[in-house]
């Protein structure tokens, strides 16, 4: 089932519905520059007992490109309480658990620190300031992400040259079979002149946000949220991680888990380990 939902400024949002109506009610979306579609191999794993909420945020995946002024942090988190309002309106109300991943966790702590919208999270590598940052640190990340974003190719001839490219990438080489295909499918979209395949998300886009994004990780205050948080990390001896994890002093705040053998893609490379440990956060705190 698909609805939309009229977000920050009537930004038309995507939502689809899976699983099981009458199971626990969980919400999921996705880092920067993806689609709620890639992780697929993750999410599907949930449909047999959960009722599933998934949407792409603003000019990502299903939705349309948006003003590039209004792609920010403090906009998607808005975005999101429209959603969780709208899920609530229509299927009624009931506890709502948040799994999210990179870029849409740090908007739903965000969320959670200024009202109670969720009765539990499942985050996965959620950039929040990594072991020993300091703010110029973070400057500096930022800037290089975007550097990288803004030289990405814009433009294929086909998904299939898209997923051959990918997969001559070192961040890609751990992701699950099939998994670079399928996010080559749905991350890209057809051009309007019918002549190829565009980024559904803007490089321009995903580069604004990994400029600023860790700016606001530095604002966050995890213990302003008052629900059950369970942070799932990719293993912090794994070189080459596409973006820090959450720092490690901060980890007492929550519970906190890694996935041996993963990078920042954990979801998309052990799609059955991260949703065992999702599912066993749940059923500790009585949720599933």
């Amino acid at each position: 089932m698909e609805f939309e939902v009229r977000a920050t400024g009537g930004f038309p949002i995507s939502v689809r519905r899976h699983g099981t109506p009458d199971g626990p009610r969980l919400v999921l979306s996705h880092g920067n520059g993806f689609s709620i579609d890639s992780y697929y191999p993750f999410w599907s794993r949930f449909t047999d007992r959960f009722d599933l909420f998934i949407y792409d945020l603003r000019s990502h995946g299903w939705n349309p490109v948006g003003d590039r002024r209004t792609h920010n942090v403090p906009t998607f988190v808005s975005d999101s309480e429209f959603i969780v309002r709208d899920i609530d309106r229509r299927f009624g109300t009931k506890p709502m658990i948040g799994l999210f991943h990179s870029l849409s966790s740090l908007v739903a702590l965000r969320q959670a620190a200024a009202e109670d919208s969720f009765s539990a999270l499942v985050l996965f590598d959620p950039p929040v300031c990594p072991p020993g940052g300091f703010p110029h640190d973070m400057e500096h990340i930022g800037q290089r992400l975007g550097e990288i974003a803004r030289k990405r190719q814009n433009w294929f001839e086909t998904p299939e040259h898209f997923a051959e490219q990918l997969s001559s990438k070192k961040v890609f080489e751990r992701v699950c079979p099939g998994g670079v295909d399928l996010f080559a499918r749905t991350t890209l979209r057809r051009c309007a002149d019918g002549r190829g395949y565009e980024l559904r998300c803007p490089r321009e886009y995903e580069a604004q946000i990994n400029e600023y994004v860790f700016c606001w990780t530095m604002t966050v205050d995890i213990e302003s949220v008052h629900c059950p948080i369970k942070a799932i990390g990719a293993d912090p001896t794994v070189p080459h991680s596409y973006m820090p994890s959450m720092d490690l002093r901060r980890l007492l705040l929550v519970d906190y888990d890694f996935v041996p053998e993963t990078t920042h893609f954990l979801q998309i490379e052990e799609p059955e380990v991260c949703a065992a440990l999702a599912v066993e956060f749940l059923e500790e705190h009585r949720l599933a």
